[in-house]
């Protein structure tokens, strides 16, 4: 009998171990080679499945989804979980989340793992630890982070091993100019478990302004354990070849570039300057738009989801200046010109820094706005005309150019 019993006792704890979850080591996970491959950065708003789709049609290999907060992902909010959908074509896809506490981020990492990675959901986790919102720092999150860089080191240990897929993040030099400390971070991020790092040449500080600190990006690359990815005004083959080819650093994300002119990565990976059209870049918007009805639907609120965000992404897209109207090659992303007019009328509809202008086009594309439509461009620095009056915008265009 107590034979018998010792049996079944055993029996059971083999049973209970084969149940047991235990974390894959670092050696045993999926590994990703960042290096040589273009990367289209996380964008907020315009980074959505459908503009996604687009870059993939012009050569991107790595797209990432919209940041995700994980409080929210962690609440069940379908709308952040929205953020994580991947399209087929997208094949190497990651998930971005932001959060500023290993509690949070961590059972975010579990259920990512277990309601999306496990299922082929996604490719890799990138952590933003750059973001520099107020209302995600203010929540110690984002660029926050790097004035903790011990809270930094806690959420990215405490994550890792819960996930099969490599982990990444995506910072910034600083919180404040004259504060660099990327430096001392990167060294020892791959003891964390970190896969890769992202590098934006730009401090908290400085948002957006003035140009991006590519020397900076490089020393940091040569300090880097895990391959280090440049962020910050690549615009055409030669910001990649004077920043990236025959560096330290392993590749670039592009992202206002990618806003600018989706083409760019077609001018990377064939080392060229692309004239385009006016007619090519009109049949990327049909594209983009019979994507958008796939991804959001073709009824009436699906129709006007996809208008709010072609609107949002003409205000980025107007500033591209045509190649053969350039006197002087290359351009910086920082560069805007005078009003110019194009080469034909859709040329100069296309470069119009006025919202009205934005609707008329989205009109062609769309059909008629609802009334008493109106819109106001969420990223108000990079967008001329503060908002726009549907009705008025349609009948002006009545008559206009036709493509």
């Amino acid at each position: 009998d107590l034979f018998r019993a010792a049996t079944a006792a055993a029996a059971s704890d083999d049973n209970r171990a084969e149940g047991v979850d235990v974390p894959l080591r670092a050696v045993e996970k999926k590994l990703i080679d960042f290096r040589g491959k273009l990367y289209l950065a996380p964008l907020t708003t315009v980074g959505n499945l459908p503009f996604r789709r687009v870059c993939k049609g012009y050569g991107v290999d790595i797209t990432c989804g919209e940041m995700a907060m994980c409080t929210n992902l962690l609440q069940g909010h379908a709308a952040e979980w929205a953020l994580l959908r991947r399209h087929p074509s997208e094949d190497i896809f990651g998930i971005q989340v932001c959060g500023g506490f290993s509690d949070s981020v961590s059972r975010c990492s579990q259920l990512l793992e277990d309601a999306v990675i496990s299922q082929g959901g996604a490719d890799f986790v990138d952590i933003n630890m750059g973001c520099p919102i107020d209302l995600v720092c203010n929540k110690g999150a984002g660029s926050m982070l790097l004035e903790k860089p011990a809270r930094m080191e806690q959420i990215i240990r405490s994550s890792a091993p819960l996930l099969s897929c490599p982990l990444t993040l995506k910072t910034r030099v600083g919180y404040f100019d004259n504060k660099r400390v990327a430096h001392d971070i990167i060294p020892g991020v791959k003891d964390w478990g970190l896969a890769g790092i992202t590098l934006h040449g730009r401090s908290r500080q400085q948002r957006y302004s003035r140009l991006a600190d590519w020397d900076y990006i490089k020393e940091c690359a040569d300090l880097s354990p895990v391959p280090l990815i440049g962020n910050g005004d690549v615009y055409s083959y030669s910001d990649y070849a004077k920043n990236v080819e025959g560096t330290g650093v392993a590749t670039c994300m592009v992202a206002r570039g990618a806003l600018i002119k989706p083409w760019v990565f077609t001018e990377i990976k064939e080392k060229r300057d692309w004239d385009i059209s006016a007619t090519e870049r009109l049949d990327m918007l049909k594209d983009f738009c019979a994507f958008g009805l796939e991804h959001w639907g073709s009824d009436a609120r699906g129709v006007e989801s996809i208008r709010r965000f072609l609107l949002e992404w003409l205000s980025f897209l107007h500033r591209y200046i045509p190649v053969g109207l350039l006197e002087v090659l290359p351009v910086g992303i920082h560069q805007r010109p005078p009003n110019y007019v194009g080469r034909n009328d859709l040329e100069t509809l296309l470069s119009s820094n006025q919202a009205e202008d934005w609707v008329k086009i989205s009109v062609m594309l769309l059909g008629p706005v609802p009334d008493n439509f109106t819109f106001v461009p969420k990223h108000k620095s990079n967008a001329y005309a503060a908002s726009s009056e549907g009705n008025q915008a349609l009948q002006d265009f009545e008559g206009e150019v036709q493509g």
